[in-house]
């Protein structure tokens, strides 16, 4: 299917891996040109080198968290007129309520609710102007089905999510459309724990984590990072215009709910 947005510009936060890289090579393969972003820059580069390659569309790399207002400006310098924009970011560490403090409370919510709506802010006027605009904001399904010692990543994103909800109906009648996509168990490095940077999982112990993890899960099996970057091209497509203020939860069914 042609997605209707070859040549469009795109920005996908957090890209270098994981989803945010999933989402990236998604959007390339339907021909839009990127600004990718990560905090390790070797994996970001090599993330954009095989953009490039794979693809050939336009790609440039924007390293650093980006919930750095200077980051933030480097987005904005590197594509000034965005027509995407995917809102993405690591999420606070499982820590027990009781743990948490004053300043680790405020990190988590700038990282996963003030860091996507600074970035909206910013790009949502333009898009409206030349009537066209796809905000897709990656959060998580613990906004419907709380995980102990998720707690703040939760809060953080659930807010997001009732801040924008409203934002979304403004600019609708202007073509552009604010979606949240709810990854449930995705088969990238976080799903994996605490482990050293860098570090390889023995074949064995990655299938048998997968492999019990995949039992609670009704498709039996880990989301992949690129089957969840086609769900969100699609929604960045042409096709998906009268799609708009939704959370989509991609887990495989563990979200048990008919409505």
């Amino acid at each position: 299917m042609d997605l209707g947005i070859r040549g469009k510009k795109a920005i996908v936060c957090a890209s270098s891996r994981g989803i945010g890289r999933g989402c990236a090579m998604g959007l390339a393969e339907a021909g839009t040109d990127l600004v990718v972003n990560g905090r390790d820059e070797a994996s970001l580069a090599a993330t954009a080198s095989e953009i490039r390659e794979r693809h050939g569309v336009a790609v440039v790399e924007v390293p650093g968290d980006v919930s750095d207002p200077a980051v933030q400006q480097a987005f904005l310098a590197a594509c000034p007129n965005p027509d995407i924009l995917v809102n993405n970011n690591a999420g606070p560490p499982f820590r027990p309520f009781t743990a948490l403090d004053r300043e680790a409370i405020l990190e988590g919510l700038t990282q996963n609710m003030v860091t996507p709506i600074e970035l909206i802010q910013a790009v949502i006027g333009g898009m409206a102007e030349r009537g066209f605009g796809r905000i897709i904001n990656i959060t998580s399904t613990s906004v419907y089905v709380p995980i102990p010692g998720l707690d703040l990543s939760s809060g953080a994103r659930a807010g997001l999510t009732s801040f924008l909800a409203g934002v979304a109906r403004t600019v609708a009648d202007r073509n552009v459309t604010i979606n949240n996509l709810l990854p449930g168990k995705i088969d990238t490095d976080r799903l994996r724990g605490p482990h050293e940077a860098g570090s390889v999982e023995d074949p064995a112990a990655g299938a048998a984590r997968r492999a019990r993890i995949a039992a609670d899960i009704p498709a039996k099996r880990l989301g992949t990072p690129e089957e969840f970057g086609q769900v969100c091209a699609f929604f960045c497509s042409v096709h998906a215009s009268y799609v708009t203020g939704r959370n989509i939860p991609i887990d495989g069914g563990v979200y048990p709910s008919a409505f």
